[in-house]
């Protein structure tokens, strides 16, 4: 732990505390999950496929409510917040990297990263464009652009909002080796450099181990690895 003074709330010394998270579909999936993520820290979660790593992470960002379990944000539990307020920390606070791009097909790459602008009230980054190796693709259609190109522009439109948890899916799912390292270093940069966290879901050990703690889920429960 970082910060050891006792008499400090989680909020300052957790930026996200899960605690005793269980759920199931039509079979148990998984129970009794407990993990916390500092400022500055980032934590890959691996698994075989079918696990359940997306659905935990789904439940850490908001998405899906466990069937027991509170997960704790400003010291509060994000499923016991008004709608608004909660519409509120995915809009600001949260950046969630899914699977699936979801960019907007009818719009340029530069529109959809202004999108991100006008609701955060944040520019841009033109250096973060160069280091994503997209700026030169700004003016083309989504539908024009490669795969990867499409990855990481979406990976470019959550940065823009300048989150302070980065929930990932695959982040480097649709990139080459190189490439997905490149992107990897762009996320772990951001992290270090804006005080904040990131919580990645990944099959890649390669990049799991370069996160300050990994986890693997494995017959319902989550085994701290590094």
């Amino acid at each position: 732990m970082k910060n050891s003074n006792k008499t400090t709330s989680s909020l300052d010394t957790y930026l996200l505390e899960a605690k005793n998270i269980t759920h199931n579909f039509d079979y148990p999936l998984f129970e009794d999950i407990n993990i916390s993520l500092e400022k500055k820290q980032t934590i890959a979660i691996i698994g075989i496929s079918g696990s359940g790593k997306s659905t935990l992470l789904n439940i850490f960002c908001s998405l899906l409510t466990p069937n027991h379990g509170e997960v704790l944000y400003a010291d509060q539990n994000i499923f016991n917040i008004s709608t608004k307020s909660l519409l509120d920390i995915r809009r600001k606070d949260f950046g969630i990297i899914f699977q699936a791009h979801y960019l907007f097909r009818g719009f340029d790459a530069n529109e959809n990263l202004e999108i991100a602008s006008l609701l955060t009230g944040n520019t841009v980054d033109q250096e973060l464009l160069n280091k994503l190796k997209i700026d030169h693709v700004m003016t083309q259609g989504v539908g024009e652009l490669s795969g990867g190109q499409q990855q990481r522009l979406s990976i470019a439109r959550v940065l823009t909002k300048k989150p302070k948890i980065i929930f990932a899916d695959e982040p480097t799912g649709n990139l080459d080796t190189q490439t997905a390292l490149e992107v990897m270093d762009v996320l772990f940069d951001y992290v270090e450099l804006n005080n904040a966290g990131m919580i990645l879901v990944t099959h890649e050990e390669e990049i799991a181990y370069r996160c300050d703690k990994v986890y693997k889920l494995n017959n319902n429960k989550l085994e701290q690895l590094k």
